[in-house]
């Protein structure tokens, strides 16, 4: 087994995956990747995680496919010989934005598969490795972290897929919180707010009347992928060992109720 702590993170080479990597990389954790795109094509997002001087893995597979996420957790065990963090932060947004009254089941299947399943049942295998490694006594301290967002509890009509699964990613931390504690697994979830990555350029136009102008949040600009990376840190750093099952609001202060 590698000394040096594991992360896997899925959708780790673009956006908020990429950030997440980057700080992990940074504080010394061996870094695998998984994402749905072929090598070649973020080989130059690989290489910024590797420019931290540690083990780099990339991984293509697709987390709503249950041989992906098992030769996932093979290829960790025999490049790390371990997993300390599991990052649930693949997601993805329906591929048109339909009013509810109009989407269709195989929009509804594409999100919930990747966003939801993918993370419930990637949570079973990498927590039953993790329950494996602490009975052989090992020593580490380990930990999942869902990555949901304010579509938790934020209504939106022309994407309600979207929502759906993030909300149900609450209940996901909830549960697996619950069933692990008796292990010493501590599970979170963190929910950004309105980050700047690929997946937000579509609309930067009218968030930035909703920040700028408007004031839809207190902290008036948008969120960056580094915001989120620094509360994954702090998550990792184990200053938080007696909260498990907590909600992170990474959202410049949106979730607050004002008038």
């Amino acid at each position: 087994m590698d000394d040096r702590k594991a992360a896997l993170i899925t959708g780790g080479a673009n956006g908020i995956g990429l950030g997440i990597a980057k700080q992990l990389a940074s504080e010394g954790y061996a870094i695998a990747l998984m994402g749905r795109s072929v090598e070649e094509q973020v080989r130059e997002r690989i290489d910024q995680v590797k420019s931290f001087g540690m083990p780099v893995i990339y991984i293509s597979g697709n987390v709503a496919l249950d041989e992906s996420r098992k030769a996932a957790m093979q290829k960790i065990d025999s490049e790390f010989g371990r997993l300390d963090v599991l990052v649930n932060n693949a997601g993805v947004a329906p591929k048109v934005r339909m009013d509810i009254l109009q989407t269709t089941e195989e929009s509804f299947d594409d999100v919930l598969d990747i966003n939801l399943k993918g993370t419930f049942f990637l949570s079973q295998l990498a927590a039953n490795y993790m329950i494996s490694e602490i009975k052989e006594n090992r020593m580490i301290d380990p930990k999942i972290i869902n990555i949901s967002s304010i579509s938790a509890y934020t209504a939106s009509t022309a994407r309600g897929e979207y929502c759906i699964s993030k909300a149900g990613i609450g209940m996901v931390t909830a549960l697996f919180a619950d069933r692990l504690a008796e292990y010493g697994i501590n599970v979170y979830e963190i929910r950004p707010g309105i980050i700047a990555t690929d997946m937000t350029k579509a609309v930067k136009e009218k968030y930035d009347r909703l920040i700028l102008e408007e004031g839809i949040l207190p902290v008036k600009r948008w969120g960056l992928p580094e915001d989120v990376a620094n509360a994954v840190s702090v998550l990792c750093s184990g200053k938080l060992a007696y909260s498990t099952g907590e909600v992170i609001n990474v959202d410049g202060g949106f979730h607050l109720r004002r008038l």
